[in-house]
């Protein structure tokens, strides 16, 4: 691993190299917070596909994108004069202390639950932070992650189950009342009803310390895993699934579950 005085130096060199891409080459000089933002947002997705892969070069890799990203906007904040890379840096160091006043403070907190718990509650008392519970949950946070974040928040100022079993009679109270929406002759109140489901689920994970964006992606990739093998079968075969019955299918899918010695 690189010494403090090695990592300093790499930094300077990418605020070096910023600097120059900044003045001489056309694309980078055209850029705007508003140019960026759709690119930004692209890399921060691809920094947690990379994560959820525990693929540790490719990590590093990513992670190299996003610091680009935050010296670029601290690049072009420095020109107009209304911040620059000290002021980023100043900003999140002066937030991290005051938040934790365990440990640059008076105050005590035994565990990472506690700590979360004095975190909220600093928040609130944050000069320019936030002054509600769920404020500063942002708008663009995906459905989930956001379900997540907020059942969280309001957990940390004691809104929550007494114990966590209890969760699961809410969890088959939204699913009888999808069902019972579902069996109606329009159900046009479907859609929140699931909603409702889908909020309780996230609130279950939440409490058997699970995170459900993560058990979904990893889903998600076991899924398409065996989904590829059946499909590469398939052509082994000399067949294309469009043309292959449902059993046929089927048989594959469980071949590529045991290939990979999983239920």
């Amino acid at each position: 691993m690189h010494t403090r005085a090695e990592q300093l130096a790499a930094f300077d060199r990418l605020l070096t190299i910023m600097d120059e891409l900044r003045e001489r080459c056309p694309w980078d000089h055209k850029q705007t917070f508003d140019s960026l933002r759709e690119n930004t947002i692209e890399e921060t997705f691809e920094l947690a596909t990379a994560i959820s892969k525990h693929d540790m070069q490719e990590i590093s890799k990513e992670l190299g994108d996003v610091l680009l990203h935050v010296v670029f906007y601290a690049k072009m904040g420095s020109e107009t004069n209304d911040f620059d890379m000290a002021d980023v840096c100043n900003r999140i160091c002066d937030k991290l202390i005051f938040r934790h006043p365990h440990v640059y403070g008076e105050q005590a907190a035994a565990n990472a639950e506690e700590v979360s718990k004095l975190w909220e509650q600093v928040k609130l008392k944050e000069k320019g932070g936030n002054k509600t519970v769920l404020g500063g949950i942002p708008d663009a946070l995906p459905s989930l992650v956001k379900a997540y974040r907020i059942q969280d928040k309001v957990a940390n100022v004691g809104f929550d189950w007494e114990k966590r079993e209890d969760v699961w009679a809410k969890v088959h109270e939204e699913l009888d009342e999808l069902q019972a929406e579902l069996a109606k002759e329009d159900g046009g109140q479907k859609e929140q009803e699931f909603g409702d489901l889908l909020f309780a689920m996230i609130n279950a994970a939440r409490l058997y310390k699970i995170r459900p964006d993560n058990a979904l992606e990893q889903t998600n990739l076991k899924f398409m895993r065996r989904f590829n093998y059946v499909e590469a079968k398939a052509k082994e075969q000399g067949k294309e699934l469009k043309d292959m019955s449902l059993d046929e299918m089927e048989a594959l899918w469980q071949e590529a579950k045991a290939h990979e010695g999983a239920a």
